[in-house]
């Protein structure tokens, strides 16, 4: 007999309103009261993951131990939950499609005619029933969307019949609608809210719980309200205000009683949430008042949550030196050899992220080349740590065309490239590598002091490498390899050891930074910035 319970999170009248906080926040308060728990979000899009989107669209692809690509909202759930997720716990309605037509395809349905219900609905549970498990005693399934969305139906009915099949207090359903401020009287409303609600209620629903988004404190008045008209207690009318910092949310949440109330409707007895410590963390941010501005190079600047995990990763270093992470936006494609001294002048830092394709590739080497040659703290990660392998080529090693091969396949110093056993696969995003992979770090390299260790695993999202034909020439001239793969294949992790601070991880260490316990490359290059 199943014995893990199941917290279904969904949102009404706009988007945006922080769904995945909360569900992230819930995860760690249950946490924190001794209940072992695992996050789960179903996204509508049809795509079969977030692989190949747009960052323009939806942000930053966040990479599982697994290797699976998964949505930006899993970020949230490792931050707060502390919990290593897998690409079970990410599920778009591609993903669903997907496997229900390749069944279709194999005769698995045996002549039936396929539809909605009961073929995709049966997937999505079965998908949700997946993330039980003896160690597990509560999921909490996020459905993406707002209730309404045509796209959104089948996960709602899906939710609907779980309800239904397990017994009396075993599923809970928490909605997340706004509360409207008229502009000008500053009066809040909360028809949209009843609207909503009354939503979900056509398609068989009823909320236990209500999230309530807003910016103004909601009144007694207003609660009781909407929980006459919504059909839920008053203290399940929950207010979640606008925060001063996002990890201040789960204390905020904790306050308003939403784990208490989760744990009633689930009969779960627990004890009290120790937050002790997430408290002095956020003690310590909010109180932070020495600033350090990094300078953060890319080409997807204009939409912040293309890089969503490398500046939360930042205020993490931030706030475990005392210090506020200043992130000062920087569009690669608009650098230039002229300019870039003066984007970057009032900068302590420069990092340069990840990305895909050679637009602002040059804008980055200007980047790069200034923090090396004014001994400004560098850090590059993954596609940053490729272009500082490029820039050292050309401008110390002084090889003018030296490139990676994934911008310029013809150049004579292809610097980054396939390895020899990639060249023959022609589909693209069939060579990448992606996931927790094994490296050592060199023995005296920065990088193994920061971490403490000689062996670590970190998460990938890439398919070219370092050219190893390259490595006595780049060596020689001053740029440490600090750390390979176990078989010493694969560079890791370069380092110029007579700079101040410059690392180049080919790897995302911005995946499995914690509030609580920063990522050591970021603390490392935060404190250098500091210092500086």
């Amino acid at each position: 007999m199943m014995k893990t319970k199941f917290v279904f999170v969904t949102g009404g009248v706009v988007s945006g309103l922080g769904k995945g906080i909360c569900a992230a926040s819930l995860g760690r308060l249950l946490k924190q009261r001794g209940v072992r728990v695992r996050n789960q979000k179903f996204d509508p899009y049809i795509n079969v993951d977030p692989g190949t989107m747009s960052p323009y669209q939806h942000g930053e692809v966040f990479v599982t131990e697994d290797g699976a690509e998964t949505d930006l909202d899993l970020g949230h759930y490792e931050r707060f939950v502390d919990e290593n997720l897998t690409g079970n716990a990410s599920i778009s309605s591609g993903k669903v499609y997907w496997s229900v037509l390749n069944r279709e395809r194999r005769g698995d349905y045996l002549g039936a005619t396929v539809q909605i219900i009961p073929h995709i609905t049966n997937e999505i549970k079965d998908r949700i029933y997946a993330m039980a498990g003896e160690d597990v005693d509560v999921v909490i399934c996020e459905i993406g969307g707002t209730v309404g969305d045509i796209e959104s139906q089948p996960f709602l009915e899906a939710i609907r019949q779980v309800r239904a099949e397990r017994p009396l207090g075993d599923a809970v359903f928490i909605h997340v609608p706004l509360i409207v401020q008229v502009p000008g009287s500053g009066e809040l409303k909360s028809k949209p809210t009843q609207h909503s609600v009354k939503e979900l209620l056509s398609l068989g629903i009823q909320p236990d719980i209500l999230v309530c988004r807003c910016d103004a404190p909601i009144t007694d008045d207003i609660r009781r309200k909407i929980a006459l008209f919504c059909n839920v207690e008053p203290d399940c009318v929950i207010q979640n205000a606008t925060a001063g910092t996002l990890y201040e949310v789960p204390l905020l949440m904790a306050e308003e009683g939403l784990d208490e109330v989760v744990c009633r409707k689930l009969g779960l007895i627990t004890h009290q949430p120790d937050l002790r410590e997430w408290t002095a963390m956020v003690k310590r941010e909010k109180n932070a008042r020495r600033p350090v501005r990094i300078a953060l190079v890319g080409k997807y600047t204009q939409l912040h949550d293309a890089y969503l995990s490398v500046v939360e990763s930042l205020h993490h270093a931030a706030t475990a030196n005392d210090a506020v992470a200043d992130i000062q936006w920087v569009d690669s494609g608009a650098l230039t050899a002229e300019n870039t001294a003066a984007a970057l002048a009032d900068c302590a830092g420069v990092i340069v992220p990840g990305g895909f394709g050679g637009r602002g590739i040059e804008g980055m080497i200007c980047a790069i080349q200034y923090a090396r040659e004014n001994r400004i703290p560098y850090f590059g990660i993954c596609l940053g740590m490729q272009m500082a392998v490029v820039e050292f080529a050309r401008h110390v090693l002084g090889w003018a065309d030296a490139n990676s091969t994934e911008f310029a396949p013809d150049t004579a110093h292809p610097v980054i490239g396939l390895l020899p056993d990639q060249v023959h696969v022609t589909e693209k995003g069939g060579t990448m590598r992606l996931g927790r992979y094994p490296c050592t770090l060199a023995e005296g390299s920065r990088s193994r002091v920061l971490y403490g260790a000689a062996d670590i695993s970190e998460r990938h999202r890439h398919r070219y490498e370092f050219n190893n034909a390259c490595r006595e020439a780049v060596h020689e001239r001053g740029m440490a390899l600090a750390g390979l793969s176990p078989d010493g294949r694969l560079v890791e992790i370069v380092e110029l050891p007579d700079h101040p601070w410059f690392v180049g991880a080919q790897f995302h260490p911005e995946f499995k930074s914690r509030p609580d316990r920063p990522h050591p490359l970021f603390y490392g290059f935060v404190k250098a910035a500091l210092e500086k």
